[in-house]
């Protein structure tokens, strides 16, 4: 049923969240994969020909699809899958393409967000110092080394020092820094731009880095024109690779492989909380739509603090 109406009111829905809603990639993409998922479901459920239409789909139809998912799917997921159903006939009641809204209906389970994982001080900044190039048996490599141990610094400091996301890292580009002022314009979910400070050890670390980006530009094929990291290649660096370089520097500093972007984004905020930052201004660093996001850094605080109390406090221990 490639041409119902159904699919059309989808890829209607898909193309106002890309350019009018603005919204990422990332939830176009899974909205549609979600929604796809319906119709197939659908297909295979009603076992009849008639066409699909977001009009003539009942309550039970939609609660018949995600029992189904819940089989297999985590809560956010459903709760994810939920919220798309609910957009697509929120956008459809607006265009008076239907007029009953059987997605107010479904009840989102309940999420537990678990605490974000934070590094020790001393670990973290162990592991923004960590890059550093490996002997190389030819002049030319020994200069790539150089490079992609300057390259990652600078990301690291960028994750660590400013709590950039990492697509927000991944887009960047050379014309968004302002080393002289030291900042960088940062566009973050939503597209919504930010401009966030850089510390003179990040800025440092960029301005070396901007200097052995050339090594890498004059490698295989020119680097992307304005791309601020790029890899061996001269193309602007994934996503992927990006993780890699965290993971692979939590291994040589920490011991441990389980180190993410995110993790060091959050670190930030939970190291400047403790450092007496007001809520308002880590907000702003990190681009949170909502204050309620950044108040999650503060139970995280606190349980650092009773951890330290347990530690070292003579009354912590002491038998009553």
């Amino acid at each position: 049923m490639a041409g119902s109406p159904l699919r059309t009111q989808i890829d209607a829905y898909l193309e106002y969240l890309a350019h009018e809603r603005r919204a990422s990639p990332k939830t176009v993409e899974h909205y549609g994969r979600d929604l796809a998922g319906l119709i197939a479901w659908l297909e295979g459920a009603r076992k009849r020909t008639a066409p699909l239409d977001a009009a003539t789909l009942q309550i039970l139809d939609l609660r018949g699809w995600l029992g189904d998912q819940a089989r297999r799917c985590s809560s956010a997921t459903i709760a994810r899958r939920i919220s798309a159903l609910k957009g697509l006939y929120r956008f459809l009641r607006r265009r008076g393409e239907v007029e009953r809204d059987p997605a107010a209906a479904l009840a989102s389970p309940k999420k537990r967000r678990p605490l974000p994982k934070v590094l020790a001080q001393e670990v973290a900044g162990a592991l923004v110092e960590s890059p550093a190039p490996a002997p190389k048996p030819t002049p030319r490599l020994r200069d790539m080394s150089e490079a992609t141990a300057a390259r990652d610094r600078a990301i690291l400091e960028l994750f660590y020092g400013s709590g950039l996301r990492l697509a927000e890292l991944v887009a960047l580009d050379v014309s968004h820094l302002s080393l002289d002022e030291a900042t960088a314009r940062v566009t973050g979910k939503g597209s919504k731009e930010r401009v966030v400070p850089l510390g003179p050890p990040c800025v440092a670390a960029l301005r070396v880095w901007l200097d052995q980006r050339e090594t890498l530009r004059s490698s295989r094929r020119p680097a992307d024109a304005d791309a601020l990291f790029v890899a061996r290649t001269g193309a602007r660096l994934g996503r992927r690779r990006i993780e890699d370089v965290v993971r692979e520097q939590g291994n040589v500093a920490a011991a441990r492989n389980d180190v993410h972007p995110h993790a060091l984004r959050h670190s930030c905020a939970t190291h400047m909380l403790e450092g007496g930052a007001d809520l308002r201004a880590i907000q702003e660093l990190l681009g949170h739509a909502s204050l309620a996001t950044t108040q999650r850094y503060t139970h995280v605080s606190i349980e650092h603090v009773m951890r330290q109390y347990d530690a070292a406090h003579p009354l912590a221990n002491r038998k009553r």
